[in-house]
């Protein structure tokens, strides 16, 4: 069978790789969206003509597996009793360190390179991306992965063209690997998977059955900046104290260098090893940051917060906005502000 042919046969034997590491939200997520594909759901009739997958817990052993959060599952089979799978998902993996991806249970990773060697396709979901990066799955291949864990992704894996803004990234011969950004992005790909093997008409159907959205716009608007301070340059973490306390003046940079006691040359030098960004990229993040913060839990005018964030021409804001967020500030605002309801409860 073709990957974009419905699938005339049996369903798909798709197995769910099972880390310790994993929490329990995504897997039961995919679980329950791809078992419901093809199914009958009360007054809604599936549009596949059967069902499409038949989704299988996969672990290293049968024992309950006690995930990080705390919350035990019991796998529904083991790796030697799977045997070839068609498809195999790892889903989200909670890890902070290099260390911490370097503890996942190897039989696992060394299964699923198996797997994808015997032909399976590989679906990862937010952290999974890490997991494919380990099993040296993803060398000199696109991938994106949770924004959060998308420096740890560069530095540990730098062969890895780590594409944190896009929701979907596809690699491998035929789209054989796929990784989905993070946190709620596994439905995206559990729909992509359903329009896949069945029909894009399926694939709308499950999602109103589960209320999905399609994040059309991305990560970027969910993506807040991550100040790296553990990089051990006292210096630099001085300029970043005093950027994080003044990013809204104009003459900031040039205060922060006098400060610095070193050229303008070492310390750009010194601050992007450092941090990552440039300077004037440090500056301009932290007042979107803020600005996005604004825009959340307030109703001031776009043009108020541009103005108090450091930018007097509103055209230029708008343009870093959209080209750091991915969207424009309105749009933003649209999308993130608090509802009423909860400020309400806040008052109660």
């Amino acid at each position: 069978m073709k990957p974009n042919e419905p699938n005339p046969g049996a369903p798909l034997r798709v197995a769910i790789a099972v880390f310790a590491e994993c929490d329990p939200s995504v897997i039961y997520g995919i679980f329950d969206t791809l078992w419901a594909a093809g199914v009958q759901w009360q007054a809604s009739e599936p549009l596949t003509g059967g069902t499409l997958f038949k989704p299988q817990l996969v672990a290293a052993t049968l024992d309950p597996i006690r995930l990080v959060t705390g919350v035990s599952i019991l796998p529904q089979l083991t790796v030697e009793e799977m045997g070839q799978a068609d498809i195999v998902i790892v889903p989200n993996v909670l890890v902070e360190t290099p260390d911490d991806v370097r503890a996942l249970d190897r039989r696992m990773i060394d299964w699923i390179v198996e797997m994808y060697r015997g032909g399976a396709q590989l679906y990862a979901s937010c952290g999974g991306a890490l997991v494919l990066a380990e099993a040296g799955l993803l060398e000199n291949r696109a991938a994106t992965t949770h924004w959060l864990y998308a420096p740890l992704l560069r530095e540990e894996f730098p062969s890895v063209d780590v594409q944190p803004e896009k929701l979907m990234v596809q690699s491998g011969p035929g789209h054989s690997i796929t990784c989905a950004g993070g946190a709620s992005s596994w439905q995206d790909m559990a729909l992509y998977l359903i329009a896949r093997h069945g029909s894009v008409a399926e694939a709308i159907r499950i999602s109103k059955i589960f209320l999905y959205q399609w994040h059309r716009d991305g990560q970027l608007p969910y993506a807040s900046m991550v100040a790296n301070v553990r990089h051990g340059d006292a210096v630099i973490v001085q300029a970043q104290e005093k950027a994080a306390l003044g990013y809204e003046r104009k003459d900031i940079l040039a205060e922060i260098v006098a400060a610095s006691g070193l050229s303008q040359r070492t310390f750009d030098r010194r601050f992007r090893a450092a941090t990552g960004y440039s300077p004037l990229a440090y500056l301009q993040a932290l007042r979107i940051e803020e600005a996005k913060q604004m825009l959340e839990t307030g109703d001031l005018p776009v043009d108020t917060i541009a103005a108090q964030v450091g930018y007097e021409d509103l055209a230029s804001f708008r343009r870093l906005f959209g080209r750091l967020t991915g969207m424009p500030p309105g749009a933003y605002r649209r999308k993130f502000n608090i509802p009423a309801v909860i400020l309400k409860a806040q008052e109660q």
